[in-house]
């Protein structure tokens, strides 16, 4: 594996998806409407930075058992690599999924083998040159193996950037490992919620200034705000908002991942930070209108959405110079 690629380190699952009325109240009970199972967790970014063109490797761990062949047949579907073997003492994870008729989720999820990493593996590898790696916080709250991943970050190659998600588990990671987590970070991606509980409540300038402050290698933060869009920093002080698509939403599970794969792919191709958030926003608005969380849109159907809004897309396109830094 010589050529550049984005290794996602995050945990892939398996996504148990209801679509129910209503959230039960406590003790009560809840019939869904629908059921699904899909791939999911670090799945969804990393088919939506396949789709977006980029060459994508799954760093992480998954298991013998049918979770483990569901996904491992779904990675195979869309060309996306895999680094280790199955792990043979447990099964991949899951992940329960309540979406309401406002497009809204609710997790509950049990960890499997994307929880445990070979320690003597991870401190021996190194990406090929050039190459981007995309860091979840649910890898970082595995208490199994999130020492070494801090570990192996730290000791990559500047030649490699780093895009952090800290995902909504942020608080249950560790601050000193969220500490050298950003510390290692090229660009910081989160939503508001997520970027209040690790820079205080604010507003968005402010938020994302402080979280700027707390990434001394970063060169940008993208702080997303759901169908608002998303506000950039970057590391020259300039402070962008980057406004969303109106679209009628009916499940918003994995739509910070399809924006998180988007942008990633942009960013690698060394396309303007602005134009590469607001591919990013396009994207996201596409997966919403479609149920299930890996529901990132092809580079066709993302070039025909723009088109529908009178806005051309060009930045997708492979360029001559290869992937940027």
């Amino acid at each position: 594996m010589s050529r550049p690629v984005l290794l996602h380190m995050g945990g892939a699952v398996v996504d148990l998806v209801h679509w129910i009325p209503a959230l039960p109240l406590p003790g009560a009970e809840s019939t869904a409407d629908g059921f699904v199972a899909l791939p999911g967790g670090g799945f969804n970014a990393m088919l939506a930075a396949r789709r977006a063109g980029l060459d994508v490797v799954y760093g992480g761990g998954h298991g013998v058992g049918p979770n483990g062949d569901l996904l491992r047949r779904a990675f195979a579907a869309e060309g996306l690599g895999v680094l280790l073997p199955a792990s043979p003492e447990r099964d991949s994870g899951h992940c329960v999924v309540l979406v309401t008729p406002d497009g809204e989720r609710t997790f509950v999820t049990w960890p499997g083998a994307e929880a445990h990493l070979d320690a003597a593996w991870l401190s021996a590898y190194r990406p090929p040159t050039g190459s981007w790696v995309f860091l979840s916080g649910y890898t970082m709250s595995y208490e199994e193996s999130r020492i070494e991943i801090a570990t192996w970050l730290e000791g990559l190659s500047p030649q490699h950037p780093v895009i952090f998600d800290p995902s909504t588990v942020v608080g249950d990671i560790p601050s000193y490992l969220i500490d050298r987590a950003l510390a290692r970070t090229t660009w910081l991606t989160l939503n508001a919620r997520e970027g209040e509980a690790l820079a205080g409540p604010g507003s968005p300038e402010a938020v994302t200034r402080r979280l700027l402050g707390k990434c001394s290698r970063a060169h940008g933060v993208v702080l997303r705000v759901g169908a608002g869009g998303a506000h950039l920093r970057l590391r020259d002080g300039t402070f962008t908002s980057v406004p969303g698509f109106a679209v009628e939403a009916v499940d918003t599970n994995g739509a910070g991942d399809t924006h998180g794969g988007f942008l990633a792919a942009g960013l690698m191709r060394g396309t303007d930070p602005v134009a590469a958030v607001r591919l990013a926003n396009a994207a996201a608005a596409i997966s919403v209108t479609r149920k299930g969380g890996a529901a990132a849109p092809t580079r066709d159907e993302l070039a025909a959405f723009l088109r529908a809004r009178g806005e051309e897309e060009t930045q997708l396109e492979h360029h001559s110079g290869g992937l940027s830094a």
